[in-house]
């Protein structure tokens, strides 16, 4: 019989607030991070309460950390690579507690006619894995997989209709429809 082995209760280390600086400053130098970010960090670290804020104020100050910045790079990010609308990046940016002039800032870069191009690709890579028995089915899954990459309603109701094969409009094609 094997002994069991005796577990030793482990404290969670705690950090002190210099080494919460120190080890912001390399995570912020590989990767862009909000205050939010931080602020998450440390408190996961076991940073007191207290001296949290005088870490973000000295990352702000030393420009390790900058909210316009980081949401920039987010809205680029998601809508190009994720193939996010603007209302899904806009609550993701909300939930890390982005200022909303801010975010507003960050969302005025994105080209109206690009987002576009990008709901249609994502639609029409969509429209060959669905399965519908209706044109009208189909159409309605993508439309709702639009909405749901947050794009604006219009603008999914305009590209929709456009992605969807053309022989769906005279006959069920077996490709398409169960």
């Amino acid at each position: 019989m094997c002994p069991k082995k005796i577990e030793k209760e482990q404290k969670p280390r705690t950090r002190t607030a210099d080494e919460a600086v120190a080890a912001l400053m390399r995570l912020c130098a590989r990767a862009e991070k909000c205050t939010a970010d931080a602020r998450r960090l440390m408190r996961g670290w076991g940073v007191a309460e207290g001296e949290i804020e005088g870490v973000v104020a000295r990352l702000v100050r030393d420009r390790f950390i900058d909210d316009s910045r980081y949401a920039a790079m987010y809205v680029r990010e998601k809508s190009r690579l994720a193939g996010w609308g603007v209302y899904k990046i806009r609550t993701a940016l909300t939930r890390k507690q982005i200022d909303r002039t801010i975010i507003e800032e960050a969302l005025a870069q994105l080209d109206a006619a690009q987002s576009r191009e990008r709901l249609a690709e994502r639609l029409q890579r969509k429209v060959r894995t669905l399965r519908a028995k209706t044109p009208y089915e189909l159409k309605t899954k993508l439309i709702r997989y639009g909405l749901s990459l947050g794009y604006p309603y219009e603008a999914v109701m305009e590209v929709a209709p456009t992605c969807l094969p053309e022989n769906t409009e005279h006959e069920p094609c077996d490709e398409y429809f169960d």
